[in-house]
């Protein structure tokens, strides 16, 4: 990396020797919630961020698809490239259609640049309300850009904290798009999972049929951290009751994904493998895993081969 583009201090580096999971995925399973950044000499990193990760290239998110047994990916804009998605759509590219991607763009996108992210793979934007990762946008952009990528079949992807979630209800049931809620909406899994938070939640994704979940991110979400409690692999327990309740009460609206390369995390870098072996403990049946892992992720981002 040049000097501007050095990594942010303390951040950890992605886990480069990931484990052979036990759970072997169905055919076809898609991990539909992962990155690309850069590598920095081909594509910088934008001069707003707010971090600045390692490199973690296309070449090596498909040989980690590969290793894990999965099929597609569907390849998310990372805050550190701003709105020059030219990295995850380079990667689109590359996939030989096995990757779609989700964009974000600004108010001045113009309708040719819309659609030549739809012929590159877009599938749909994100909207990040974590202060912490991005500034602001103002609610009248988000809902003029909702709006424009509505027409093209795209859905909105929402990141947000749980505790923010009542203040945004009413903006988020405004969009005129589906809606994909990244890692159960960021719960905190300390609480009852039958607690008034959580049930928040679960009525807003309840009240909309046009709401899609991944229950993704126990590495961000687990305060009993990431070691394997006994010989079944069985990480993350603690994140384990939110995403199975997500599953089985919405099994036709969840995804899953790896967040491969991880950003932001500075307590522990996750085992890809070890995340892949917490499926079956959140999908316990081999019908919940096919609609998880295969049947949902092919229906929203490659309806034409369905």
């Amino acid at each position: 990396m040049s000097p501007h583009q050095e990594k942010t201090p303390g951040w950890l580096d992605w886990y480069d020797g990931p484990s052979k999971p036990h759970f072997v995925p169905p055919p076809g399973s898609v991990d539909a919630h992962c990155h690309v950044f850069g590598p920095s000499p081909d594509f910088p990193f934008a001069p707003e961020r707010k971090y600045t990760p390692c490199n973690a290239s296309r070449d090596q998110l498909f040989a980690l698809r590969d290793h894990l047994g999965f099929s597609r990916n569907v390849i998310v804009q990372a805050t550190c490239h701003g709105a020059d998605n030219s990295a995850m759509v380079d990667a689109c590219r590359a996939s030989g259609g096995r990757a779609r991607g989700v964009a974000t763009v600004k108010r001045s996108v113009s309708d040719e640049q819309l659609q030549a992210l739809h012929d590159a793979g877009v599938r749909g934007v994100r909207f990040n309300f974590l202060k912490r990762l991005v500034d602001t946008t103002p609610p009248d952009e988000l809902l003029e850009i909702a709006g424009r990528v509505a027409p093209l079949g795209w859905h909105v992807v929402l990141y947000f904290e749980a505790v923010d979630l009542p203040e945004l209800l009413d903006f988020f049931n405004a969009l005129p798009t589906p809606l994909v809620i990244d890692h159960m909406g960021r719960p905190d899994v300390t609480q009852s999972v039958d607690g008034r938070a959580f049930e928040t939640f679960i009525d807003f994704v309840d009240g909309n049929p046009n709401i899609w979940t991944k229950v993704s991110c126990p590495e961000r979400l687990s305060e009993t951290g990431p070691p394997a409690l006994d010989g079944e692999r069985s990480a993350y327990r603690d994140v384990v009751p939110f995403a199975k309740r997500i599953i089985e009460t919405f099994p036709d609206r969840v995804l899953w994904g790896t967040d491969w390369p991880h950003p932001n995390l500075k307590s522990h870098m996750p085992d890809d493998g070890l995340l892949v072996d917490v499926i079956p403990h959140i999908a316990a049946t081999a019908e919940l895993q096919q609609k998880l892992l295969v049947d949902n992720p092919m229906r929203l981002y490659w309806p034409e081969e369905c």
